[in-house]
């Protein structure tokens, strides 16, 4: 492979120019979300949160578009990825399992209440769910009663996603993080 072809793919050393791209602007994406969520939690509706939350509904479904994309070019990727730590391999394979799920439920449930709801949804204006007179009920449950509460699961689990990376870094002094960051120009083909 040509020098130009490993920077944009995954390789058994580190993520590819598209897997840091998705990961990077999704983590930009959660973190606006997170912060957010935490200022309506701990604010309640003041302008501020307004501001701030006023993109939820359309980063939310941005990130489930993202993540699904996200998730085809891994399973694309997936023979030439980087592995796993031996000493985490299994507990790390975990991790991203439950981190992926997460971040599929927590906006699908949100979009699958937004539907039920009948208010019309026009992310970046697009038509993607008319007006309804009528509710669904069955369609809002699942995300009256969970949407909120995976929400903050799925913060905790970035956070415990970020301190691993901190760890693996600090602590074990191994390339894990660096897979994932930018390359140094040594790193440069």
């Amino acid at each position: 492979m040509s020098g130009a072809e490993t920077t944009w793919l995954d390789t058994p050393r580190r993520y590819g120019r598209i897997s840091r791209g998705f990961h990077w602007f999704m983590a930009a994406l959660f973190a606006w979300q997170f912060a957010g969520a935490l200022l309506y939690v701990t604010l309640g509706d003041t302008a501020l949160t307004r501001i701030v939350g006023g993109s939820h509904f359309t980063l939310g479904f941005t990130l489930f578009v993202l993540v699904l994309l996200r998730g085809a070019w891994g399973l694309a990727n997936l023979p030439r990825r980087p592995p796993h730590p031996s000493r985490l391999g299994r507990a790390a394979t975990a991790g991203h399992a439950v981190l992926y799920l997460l971040m599929v439920v927590v906006p699908g449930l949100a979009l699958l209440r937004q539907y039920g709801s009948g208010k019309p949804f026009t992310p970046f204006g697009l038509p993607l769910m008319p007006e309804r007179e009528q509710k669904i009920a069955w369609m809002m449950a699942p995300a009256d009663l969970l949407h909120y509460w995976l929400g903050f699961t799925l913060m905790a689990v970035v956070f415990g996603h970020v301190a691993m990376a901190v760890l693996h870094r600090m602590a074990w002094n191994d390339d894990v993080m660096a897979r994932m960051a930018p390359p140094m120009r040594s790193d440069r083909g």
